[in-house]
This record gives C-alpha cells, sequence and structure tokens, in this order.
C-alpha cells in the first residue's frame, strides 16, 4: 500500500511539472506587428528548443541594448540590434514599425534594424533555434525572408554561418560597451585577417589557419567558418590525413561553441563546457595567440622570437632603421641592410652575397615561381643572378602541396622586403634562405653560414634535438652556477657573522642601527667612495643594494612617494616596521658624484631636529641611493599649493613652521662645525613629520664656507 507520504510527494512533483510546461508554453518566439516586445514588461523571446533569447539588456552603465544571447547559461551576448543608438531607459521597443520595418523603438530616436523599400502588412519576426533572427514578409515563418541577423552579425559568428569575403566580425569598443570597436576580423580570399582600424593586426597563414597541417583546435574553427563544407580539408590537410580530419570533426559538437572577436583585438575560439554547477565557456583556440601572433612585429626584416627577451631582433647583416624607437621597443620601423648587394659585375655576383637559412613558423613577401630550378643550388643561383633578390626557399621533389597535387622540384624567390618573420623553434617550419652581403658574414657575431661547416649559435642554427639538447645543456650549467653561488653566499654569511659575533666590535655597531642590521651592513666609511679631501673619517652607514630592492618591494611604484629634481623618492619598510624613505638619484640627473658626495658628507657632519636625518646610502655601478628617516606629511608645497590642504595650516601652525626652518638655517650658517649654505632652500625641500615640524633636506647643492667667512663664490649656476 502506497504511503501518504508519498502520494503527496507525487503530487507535488506533478504539480511543479506542470506549472513549468506551462511556463514553458506561455514563452514566444515571434514578434508581429500588433505584438512588439517591451522593455517595461520584461519580455523576451526564446527559441524553440530553449536555447536562445532576445531582449533588452544593459552590459554597463544605463543604456540599453537589444540582444541575442544564450538561454539559462552562463551570460554571452552574440549579436546586438541597436549597438551604436542604445536606449537611454526602459521606455523602449522592438517592433515592426508602420513602414513595414523592424525598429528598435523610444521616446527619444527610433533606430532602424531593416532598411526595406517596399512596405507590408502583417510581417512576422522569429528567433530560430540555431539563434538566426529572421524577419519574414507574412504572417507566417514559411513565407519568404525578408533579412536575417546572420547575413549581419555584430561580434559573433554562429554555427549556421558560412565566413565569406563580404562577413565581418566586428569587436564590442570595450567588455561592457557593444558600440563598434576597432577590431574587425573577414576573410581575405583564402586568408583570414583582423584589422585594427586600417592598420592588418593578424592575419593567418597561408591556405588556412596555420602554416603545418593544422592541429585539431585549428581544424574545428576552419570548418566552422567554412559552415561545414569538407572540402575545406582539401586546401588544410594532406589527402591521406582528410579522412581522420573527417571523421574527427563530424564527431565534434559546435552546439553551444562560435567565434569571437573580442574588444582586445583576438578573435577566439568558444564553447560551453559542462561541469560544476552551472559549467562555463572556455576558449580553446585564440589568435594571435602572442606578441610574434602579431601582424608584422618587429618590422620588415625584423625576425620575432616568442622565447626570447628581447623578442624582436634584425636579422644579420641588418640593422634598425631607428636605433632611437627600438630602445624604447618600438619596433614598427623594423630592420635595413648595413650594406647594399652590389650587382656592378656580373661575373662576381656569386662572390658578394651568401645565405642564411632561418626555420620560420610564417614570412611574407613577393614570391615568384621558378620551374626550371631543379635543385636548391639553382634556386640560389636564380637568386644570386637577381639583384632584387631577397630570399628563396624551395619544395622537394614529389612534395604534395595542400591541395593534393604532387609537384616537381620547385624554387620560390622574394624580390621584396620580407614581413612578419616569425622564428621557428623544436625543427620543422619553412627553411627561408636570407641573402646578405659578404661584407656582413659574421656581423651581429651570431651569423649562421649555411654554405660553410662552421655555424655559430644564431637561434635558427638549432633545430629539432639539436636544439632542445642545447637548452638542455645551458639550464644544466645555469642551475649549477646558481647552486654554487647560493652556497658561496650562505658559507660567507656564516662567516661574517661568526666574526662579527667574536669581535664584538663592528658588530655591535651594527646592530645599534635596527634599520641596517637585519642586512648585514657594513662599517664602510664614505671615505672609500670620496675624494682625498674627505678622508677624515665620516662614519656613515652602507647598506646594501638587495636590502634596498627588498624595502621598496623592486621600486614599485605603489610605494612611490614623489619626484624631484635629481629622482624619484620611495617609501621603504625594512624589517621592525621601521619606515625610511629611499631618494633614488636618476641615472640622467644633473646630480653627479661629488653632488651625491656632498650630500652625504654633509648630513652625517649634521645633527639638528629641523634637518633631515640621513640613515644610509647605497652606490651600486649606476645606482646613487640615499635613505632618510620618513616624514609621513611629505613636503611643504604640498600643503601651500593645494587649495584643501592648505586649509590646515593655520597661523600659529605657519609661524611655527617658519620659526622651524628659520633655526635650521641658523644653525648651518653659524652653530654648526662647518658654515654652509644650502643653496636650494624651497618649499619643495622642506619635509613635514608627522607633527607638522619642517626639516631642511637636499643637501646636494650645498656649499662650505671656509673658516669664519661669510660668503663663496661658485663656477657653476646652480639653486634657486
Amino acid at each position: 500500500m502506497q504511503s501518504p507520504t508519498n502520494s503527496i510527494s507525487v503530487f507535488f512533483y506533478c504539480t511543479i511539472l506542470v506549472v513549468c510546461l506551462s511556463h514553458q508554453s506561455d514563452a514566444r518566439d515571434t514578434i508581429t506587428t500588433s505584438n512588439p516586445l517591451r522593455d517595461d514588461a520584461r519580455e523576451s523571446l526564446v527559441s524553440a528548443n530553449g536555447r536562445f533569447e532576445l531582449g533588452f539588456f544593459t552590459p554597463g552603465g544605463n543604456n540599453r541594448y537589444v540582444g541575442i544571447w544564450y538561454h539559462n547559461l552562463p551570460p554571452r551576448v552574440v549579436w546586438v540590434a541597436n549597438r551604436d543608438n542604445p536606449v537611454l531607459d526602459s521606455s523602449g521597443s522592438f517592433a515592426i514599425a508602420k513602414d513595414g520595418n523592424l525598429k528598435v523603438l523610444s521616446n527619444g530616436n527610433p533606430c532602424a534594424i531593416t532598411k526595406l523599400e517596399n512596405a507590408g502588412v502583417n510581417r512576422t519576426v522569429k528567433l530560430s533555434n540555431d539563434g538566426n533572427l529572421i524577419f519574414f514578409d507574412g504572417p507566417s515563418p514559411s513565407e519568404m525572408k525578408l533579412w536575417q541577423s546572420f547575413d549581419h552579425p555584430t561580434d559573433t559568428f554562429l554555427p549556421g554561418m558560412k565566413m565569406d569575403d563580404h562577413m565581418v566580425l566586428t569587436s564590442w569598443s570595450n567588455s561592457t560597451d557593444p558600440a563598434t570597436g576597432n577590431y574587425t576580423f573577414q576573410k581575405d580570399q583564402e586568408l583570414y585577417k583582423i584589422q585594427n582600424g586600417s592598420n592588418p593586426y593578424w592575419r593567418s597563414r597561408e591556405l588556412g589557419l596555420s602554416s603545418m597541417i593544422p592541429h585539431k583546435k585549428e581544424l574545428e574553427v576552419a570548418f566552422l567558418l567554412s559552415g561545414f563544407d569538407e572540402s575545406t580539408y582539401q586546401s588544410s590537410v594532406p589527402p591521406n590525413e582528410t579522412k581522420s580530419f573527417i571523421n574527427f570533426t563530424r564527431l565534434h559538437d559546435y552546439t553551444l561553441s562560435g567565434i569571437f572577436m573580442n574588444s582586445t583585438g583576438k578573435i577566439q575560439y568558444y564553447r560551453f563546457s559542462k561541469g560544476g554547477k552551472t559549467g562555463k565557456w572556455t576558449f580553446p583556440w585564440s589568435e594571435p595567440h602572442d606578441a610574434c601572433s602579431v601582424y608584422n612585429a618587429c618590422g620588415n626584416f625584423g625576425i620575432c622570437d616568442s622565447i626570447n627577451d628581447p623578442r624582436c631582433q634584425c636579422l644579420p647583416g641588418f640593422q634598425a632603421v631607428s636605433m632611437e624607437d627600438w630602445s624604447y621597443g618600438d619596433y614598427s620601423g623594423g630592420c635595413q641592410r648595413r650594406n647594399p648587394i652590389r650587382c656592378d659585375n656580373a661575373a662576381d655576383k656569386m662572390k658578394q652575397s651568401q645565405f642564411l637559412k632561418f626555420s620560420l613558423t610564417n614570412f611574407w613577401g613577393s614570391f615568384q615561381k621558378f620551374y626550371k630550378a631543379q635543385t636548391e643550388e639553382e634556386c640560389e643561383k636564380e637568386c644570386q643572378n637577381n639583384c632584387k633578390c631577397n630570399a628563396y626557399y624551395t619544395l622537394e621533389a614529389n612534395a604534395t602541396l595542400r591541395e593534393g597535387t604532387d609537384v616537381g622540384p620547385m624554387c620560390y624567390i622574394g624580390t621584396e622586403e620580407l614581413e612578419d618573420l616569425q622564428l621557428k623553434h623544436g625543427g620543422g617550419g619553412f627553411q627561408l634562405s636570407i641573402r646578405i652581403a659578404v661584407s656582413d658574414k659574421g656581423s651581429r657575431g651570431r651569423s649562421q653560414d649555411t654554405s660553410g661547416p662552421d655555424q655559430p649559435p644564431y637561434p635558427s642554427a638549432y633545430a629539432g634535438r639539436s636544439l632542445a639538447k642545447w637548452l638542455k645543456d645551458v639550464i644544466i650549467i645555469i642551475a649549477v652556477f646558481a647552486a654554487a653561488l647560493l652556497v658561496c653566499c650562505f658559507s660567507y654569511n656564516l662567516y661574517r657573522r661568526k666574526r662579527m659575533t667574536k669581535s664584538g666590535g663592528s658588530g655591535e655597531n651594527s646592530r645599534e642601527n635596527p634599520v641596517l642590521w637585519p642586512y648585514e651592513s657594513s662599517d664602510r666609511q664614505v671615505s672609500d667612495l670620496m675624494d682625498e679631501e674627505n678622508k677624515s673619517g665620516v662614519g656613515v652607514p652602507f647598506c646594501s643594494w638587495e636590502s634596498i630592492l627588498a624595502a621598496t618591494e623592486n621600486f614599485s611604484d605603489v610605494h612611490k612617494l614623489g619626484r624631484g629634481g635629481f629622482g624619484p623618492v620611495y617609501k621603504g619598510m625594512f624589517p621592525g616596521g621601521q619606515e625610511i624613505a629611499v631618494k633614488r638619484l636618476s641615472t640622467y640627473s644633473l646630480q653627479g658624484i661629488n653632488e651625491f658626495r656632498n650630500e652625504v658628507i654633509l648630513i652625517a657632519k649634521l645633527q639638528h631636529r629641523n634637518l633631515v636625518r640621513l640613515l644610509g646610502y647605497c652606490i651600486k655601478e649606476n645606482e646613487k641611493i640615499l635613505l632618510y628617516e620618513y616624514m609621513p606629511n611629505k613636503s611643504l608645497d604640498a600643503f601651500i599649493f593645494d587649495k584643501k590642504l592648505c586649509m590646515l595650516l593655520y597661523w600659529k601652525k605657519r609661524f611655527d613652521i617658519i620659526l622651524g626652518i628659520a633655526r635650521g638655517v641658523l644653525y648651518l650658517h653659524q652653530d654648526s662645525r662647518l658654515r654652509i649654505i644650502h643653496r636650494d632652500l624651497k618649499t619643495s625641500n622642506i619635509l613635514l613629520d608627522e607633527e607638522m615640524n619642517p626639516k631642511i633636506s637636499d643637501f646636494g647643492l650645498a656649499r662650505i664656507v671656509e673658516g669664519k667667512g661669510t660668503e663663496a663664490s661658485t663656477n657653476k649656476v646652480m639653486g634657486t
């Protein structure tokens, strides 16, 4: 006998099922002349299979857009009707207007989605199961199609579309603004390309999405873009591989997938991955996939190496067109020959140039076929005899093209500047022989002369296992050296600690300063670095470069307090919580070693409550660092010239600051062991501590006055 509890449960679940089915049956997938889609009523269309939904949405801000997205899945908009004409409130509607056109209507100007000349009555709009919005000329979806969204995509390509030369995907302006962006994706004959405005940004390899036999992900993308045309394999896959690739793609489910042109310039293949509570969208393929994939990333005759830094280098025998631009990381200007190829004497042409062979994933240029060249030597000779030839490559006898045609040996001669050169690591790739002048043989110390037995270690000289072996050897050597260096440093550190513990002298002196002791600060004197005249034994703690990097987190911008005339100032913190101000003198500043020495010596000898206190210094190669006590209220000019902060300086506080500055100046001029003229006294050099007490800083331009003198002469223009 069935229990009452079970009967109630069955009745409860049946009730829920009936409610859900009735709700699903209420969801419509069409718009008619008399039944528009209204935003204020929160109406939407849902495709018959429940996969897509059309309605109003707000990606960011308050603007409202009409769009299509996946129903009951994580948000992903695939089409926007009014991307450049948003509705400013919820008064909008998506309707068939009186003139028979599909429009987004609002209190403002209407946005026409279609522009049909012939007005019609009883027209219908339907959201189909594949996400295509179709406009029919009649009350029934079986009528003639007037318009469909698949012919007018925004940034997304869906299964059922076919990418041809007329279809363009255009990115959003940014991730929250559907307005027309800068990047477009389209087909260009047999290639695909991304444009950034009118400039090329990326393009696929010759005859498809990959220069080699495509990976499965690339094949999925090519098959999807072709509208599931199996003839795609004839131009992308060798004949002996075609069957396996066809079987693979036929079994693949493209239901919840598409191609997406994002706002950062990447074309992405996405699909829905089930897992967890809701699943997620994944992106198994995208281009450009790295910096070298961007079109002509290193300019003409520049070669891009994705695993080394800097990634761009000029070919051997070439130099940057603009060294200044390259020094700033702008490689777009490319490279030019160091020495031109001479063609004045036909008999000597073979002696005036040589060739270097590179393994490349990609390259561009105008290449002409020479069927008469039967060997690589003959192809090289053809290039030698052509003054405009910059490079050549060959196809071996009986090579199979992607079209499935067997060909004999073939020679290709490149007569224009080479573009988009991308280095191939690990073997394979195109073997391109590039022509350079004999006078440039061995230029950059890394040229590869493929005609001789000696091949210096230019990256392209290594291929396959030889490259892997070379990298392995380098890694082992570096690891051994690093381990040995670590052991030496540890041993030396232990030796120093034991020595300081036994001596009890310098170790105790170092411990007196809690800021410098944790980093094993030295008792090194300023006299070690200064001129003979300063060898009076002025003791200033020397702080290691590593300790400063640790205290400032590698001079992070987060800790940057400001910038003075001689360089930036950072806030630092040593173990124990003591805060310091780190003045990093710019390599290009006017303050040289003389001014630096001046500041160290003077501040070390001066002790006054209204003078900033020096805690230490550091010199490492071109770096000159000064460590001061930290002033939390920064400089006086930050208060005086700020409309809000100046209100904090009431008159009594201003008088106290002026009095403190005067005390400091009086000490410099009269009470200190050395009479000093500051020569750069200004509000930015007056620092304020936590109690707003002033302290004079920046003694780089100060001058010592001998004896009881009251003035001094200078040979340089300086000061304020």
